[in-house]
């Protein structure tokens, strides 16, 4: 058996900063830490007090706190554990779900919040990770429904006393756009963003040049590019089949869930790369838009306004959605 804990979805944020020779130590502050489980780092390229990185810091465990369902008093947790009774929880929690309930009519379910019954089963962390039996994969499956959640003011009830919630594939992106505000609102004009791959890059670089933001080649243990982004001002997820999983009896078990059949993912691609304003919107869609596969992806898309797209397939050919292309061409 072959297992693989966690590759970055993106080239780290040092690697997306080089060039920035006239950056000075006292003019940069880093903070990183490991929390939604993966390795986060914020970088202000501007001058600011030290109080401001340490607001970063804050912000970041609060959410962590608040969202992760692996803590018993996170409000999601309490969601979760409340057997089909309201829960009263705060406005944050209330817009992600609202948030994550939209990514799940938008795909037509296949983007689903209330995956945790399935999400649950499957331990990429394990010493010797294994598939769940299909008996426990068809019972949590029937609990996958996101139309279960019933929210009316700031109160959240599950009407499947058994259903659940796990955030993984919105949090990290509502979390970075929070972030971007906060360092807007405490005039910072330049700084990367990366929660465990979820890219935001605030405002250009230092000298003013675009950031260029490496796509990981699937499965390479270096961290190797095998394309690249250039962008100012925009968030940059990835979704692959490459950052979680493991091999048992010569196949390869990765972490993006189908919500209609509780295993992982099966199509064509390696990777979905979202580039837009919002990094939560970044992150939903890099997610919906894998397990709708490539020709689905595309057509969605296509239908929404400033969005971009990076597919990677299973042959490693790289496919741009139309408009993107248009612009690389120019």
């Amino acid at each position: 058996m072959k297992y693989k804990r966690l590759v970055p979805l993106l080239i780290s944020a040092a690697l997306l900063l080089s060039g920035c020779s006239e950056l000075t130590k006292t003019q940069s502050q880093v903070y990183t830490d490991t929390l939604f489980d993966t390795v986060v780092r914020v970088e202000i390229l501007d001058g600011v007090d030290d109080d401001v990185l340490k607001g970063c810091e804050n912000i970041c465990k609060k959410y962590h706190a608040m969202f992760s369902n692996k803590l018993e008093d996170s409000e999601i947790s309490q969601i979760n554990n409340a057997g089909g009774n309201p829960v009263e929880v705060s406005d944050e929690t209330i817009t992600l779900l609202k948030k994550a309930i939209y990514y799940g009519d938008l795909s037509n379910g296949a983007f689903d919040v209330t995956i945790a019954p399935v999400s649950n089963l499957w331990d990429f962390h394990a010493e010797t990770p294994a598939p769940p039996s299909p008996e426990a994969i068809n019972e949590a499956v029937s609990h996958v429904d996101y139309k279960n959640i019933f929210i009316d003011g700031n109160t959240v009830r599950l009407l499947d006393p058994y259903a659940a919630i796990d955030v993984g594939g919105i949090a990290k992106g509502y979390i970075a756009d929070i972030l971007k505000n906060y360092l807007n609102e405490h005039g910072v004009k330049h700084a990367i963003i990366n929660l465990g791959g979820n890219v935001l890059a605030m405002g250009s670089r230092i000298d003013g040049s675009d950031y260029n933001i490496g796509i990981q080649k699937p499965f390479d243990m270096t961290g190797e590019a095998v394309t690249s982004v250039r962008i100012s001002n925009k968030s940059v997820v990835t979704s692959g089949t490459y950052q979680r999983y493991f091999e048992a009896d010569g196949k390869l078990y990765h972490h993006i869930l189908d919500p209609h059949t509780g295993s992982p993912c099966e199509n064509s691609l390696n990777s979905v790369t979202i580039i837009t304003n919002s990094s939560l919107t970044a992150d939903a869609l890099s997610t919906t838009c894998f397990l709708l596969g490539y020709d689905k992806s595309m057509r969605l898309i296509e239908q929404l306004d400033n969005v971009d797209a990076v597919f990677i397939t299973k042959d490693n050919k790289i496919q741009y959605s139309k408009n993107f292309q248009n612009k690389i061409m120019r």
